[in-house]
């Protein structure tokens, strides 16, 4: 089985209010080995009733997360990392990130497409699905083009989580002109793509990417794939992790990737 998380959010993300301490307490007693946190940071996210979202406070997020290391050290392996909203309007910021190389791990993820979060049901109105999830790989070309301070990339399929059909009446197919192209880019840039299963609990039937696509990274050339859970509560911590071994096993992996000082570390299963 999988045996470390490495995409968990806590009260430092503005959409959780979990503390890191119940993770590790999740994590211990159902056998992992270790978390890797990557709380938020999304430059420009749009506001929520006026509140500035996703907007990572560094410096304390990097003093408590050490802290935590160091009470755990021998005992429960910490890693400390971000989940970086990629946007070509911000790319500049984002390759600036973290100068003093403080991190193990930045996922990039795309979470907007023009400035618009696809979480809400407002993206989707009187609009035609298909142009949506369009635009949103076009975004994503733009993103791994234009931003190169990331390891991996989050969720490819992201969006599909929350069309108004979700996966049913999804083809990835239709995509694949999209698809690859970004696989090819990140392969390219030397970056890593993760299994996210967030998903599943939302109702989709695959973890994203689904593993076709996980299949078409391998047979790229791709070599550097995280297991995350996407968890802003400790009760999804792992989620569906039991069935990833043999997800990996069927894309082409006896593999999976955790990182330390930004680079992989490669752990058989």
């Amino acid at each position: 089985m999988i045996r470390y998380d490495s995409h968990v959010h806590t009260c430092f993300s503005t959409d959780s209010k979990e503390e890191a301490i119940n993770y590790i307490k999740e994590a211990q007693n159902n056998g992992f080995l270790g978390i890797t946190f990557t709380d938020h940071n999304d430059y420009d996210f749009p506001l929520d009733n006026g509140k500035v979202q996703f907007a990572l406070d560094f410096d304390s997020y990097i003093d408590y997360m050490t802290k935590l290391r160091f009470d755990y050290n021998g005992i429960f392996d910490i890693r400390i990392g971000v989940e970086q909203g990629l946007r070509k309007t911000v790319a500049s910021r984002v390759n600036e990130y973290d100068k003093h190389n403080r991190l193990d791990f930045i996922i990039g993820s795309t979470h907007l497409v023009n400035g618009n979060d696809p979480y809400y049901e407002s993206f989707w109105e009187g609009k035609d699905v298909r142009e949506c999830i369009n635009a949103y790989y076009e975004a994503s070309i733009d993103n791994v083009k234009y931003c190169d301070n990331f390891d991996v990339y989050g969720h490819l399929d992201y969006l599909i989580r929350y069309a108004p059909t979700k996966d049913r009446d999804y083809n990835w197919k239709d995509y694949y002109d999209y698809l690859y192209e970004i696989l090819k880019s990140l392969i390219y840039k030397g970056k890593g793509i993760e299994i996210n299963t967030s998903g599943l609990k939302s109702g989709l039937k695959n973890p994203n990417p689904e593993l076709d696509i996980v299949k078409l990274y391998k047979s790229l050339g791709g070599e550097i794939i995280t297991v995350g859970s996407d968890a802003h509560f400790k009760e999804y911590f792992g989620y569906r992790f039991d069935i990833i071994e043999n997800y990996l096993k069927e894309a082409g992996f006896n593999y999976y990737s955790i990182f330390k000082n930004r680079k992989p570390e490669f752990i058989k299963i």
